[in-house]
């Protein structure tokens, strides 16, 4: 009679059945992934098996004592065991999963990342050209971000064009690179000042097999109100209409602020009409910069115009809407209304602002009348200083009526020295 505990034994048979369970999930998932499109390496997907199940099973003496069909589970076993050479420990699967298949910056390994971009590309080129097979996309991320100067850049995209050809010929891919990694293509490129290589990005149709998106326009974008370059804003929104890339509210706020930076008045009302007529529902600091503008110059057409726009999609005045119909009533000789707003605004403008509010109220006393007189024409000036010089203080004394006094002396503006010459 065997010495063997009953209960003991049943143990192992369950245990064993559970690791048994594990290797056949392995290999579904090898399955799964062996019949993927995916342009990551189909190399990866034997190490995605690891033996420790095995071997543990392997390691029992008491396994085949458990079975009389030991025979059958040790002919599996066996054949099952020939894996081993082509794959590696369980707790090392993680890091060349992530090394291998994801499409993220951050899974390049230390070892990668040390590498000049000349090496780099020196890899990708041999496994594409002459090994004939796709490189870890870690590899590639490790170079965009690596590159320093104009000459990583051009080694950059010529890889890009190598790698566009390798995945349609040998992999069958027809997809562009994603949109994460064209952004990062971008930043690089504004990186070291290769700005045409990054409107290439942007480019609908390319040897380099990368998709544009709206992603990357606002990094060049970024680089231009950076330099306050009006030429390379328009050549970028011209390649966003031509490739027909989405705008999006971010957009309008960096074109705009580009345009008040290079007092840019004409573009400014050019790409608003164009952001309005493609329903873009613009942000409360788009509606600030442009109606600020407005008042800056004078434009009251427009800045009601705008204003029409604003109220439609946004309920309540900010500081700087606000601020700028008060300018728009003082032109059109109405200093009653102007009171009015500026007293709902001190009504709901929080503690926070409060002192930036003062500070607003002061600057449209004391600096925004000379602003906008010396914007207009010469037959206008007069007629404008005129209006303001009556204006403003009966604007100060319909405030001070309704509990808001500023300590402000209103200079006369009919004779200050500069505004008429």
């Amino acid at each position: 009679m065997s010495n063997t505990d009953p209960n003991k034994s049943t143990s192992h048979c369950e245990g064993l059945q559970k690791k048994m369970q594990g290797v056949s999930k392995a290999h579904q998932l090898a399955r799964v992934l062996r019949r993927s499109s995916s342009p990551i390496l189909l190399y990866s997907v034997s190490r995605v098996l690891s033996p420790c199940i095995l071997e543990d099973i392997q390691s029992s003496s008491r396994w085949r004592g458990y079975f009389n069909s030991g025979t059958i589970y040790g002919n599996y076993m066996k054949k099952e065991c020939n894996l081993q050479r082509n794959v590696c420990r369980c707790q090392k699967c993680s890091v060349m999963l992530r090394a291998s298949f994801s499409t993220e910056a951050g899974t390049a390994e230390s070892s990668v990342t040390a590498e000049s971009v000349k090496e780099l590309y020196d890899k990708i080129l041999k496994s594409v050209v002459d090994q004939r097979s796709a490189p870890p996309n870690a590899w590639l991320w490790s170079l965009i971000q690596s590159c320093a100067n104009r000459g990583d850049a051009n080694l950059l995209f010529d890889i890009l064009q190598r790698l566009r050809i390798f995945r349609l010929s040998n992999l069958r891919i027809h997809e562009n690179f994603n949109c994460a990694l064209c952004q990062e293509i971008t930043k690089a490129c504004v990186r070291v000042g290769a700005v045409d290589l990054g409107k290439k990005v942007l480019w609908k149709h390319s040897v380099y097999g990368l998709t544009p998106n709206i992603g990357s326009a606002h990094h060049l974008l970024l680089f231009a109100k950076q330099h306050n370059d009006v030429k390379l804003l328009v050549e970028i929104m011209n390649l966003v209409k031509k490739n027909d890339l989405i705008l999006q509210p971010g957009t309008a706020d960096i074109v705009f602020s580009i345009c008040s930076q290079t007092d840019n008045w004409d573009l400014i009302c050019k790409y608003g009409k164009r952001f309005v007529k493609a329903g873009v529902k613009l942000r409360k600091t788009s509606f600030d910069t442009w109606m600020e503008f407005a008042s800056k110059i004078g434009d009251v057409d427009a800045l009601w115009k705008i204003e029409k726009i604003r109220s439609e999609i946004v309920k309540e005045h900010t500081l700087g809407s606000g601020l700028s119909c008060a300018k728009g009533f003082l032109i059109d000789h109405k200093p009653e209304d102007a009171a009015a707003v500026i007293h709902l605004l001190n009504q709901t403008v929080p503690d926070s602002r409060r002192q930036k509010f003062m500070a607003e109220l002061q600057m449209l006393v004391a600096d925004w009348p000379l602003e906008v007189i010396k914007r207009q024409k010469d037959e206008r000036r007069k007629e404008l200083a005129a209006t303001l010089q009556h204006d403003i203080p009966a604007m100060l004394s319909a405030l001070s009526n309704m509990g808001l006094k500023l300590d402000v002396n209103v200079e006369d503006l009919t004779r200050r020295e500069g505004i008429f010459s």
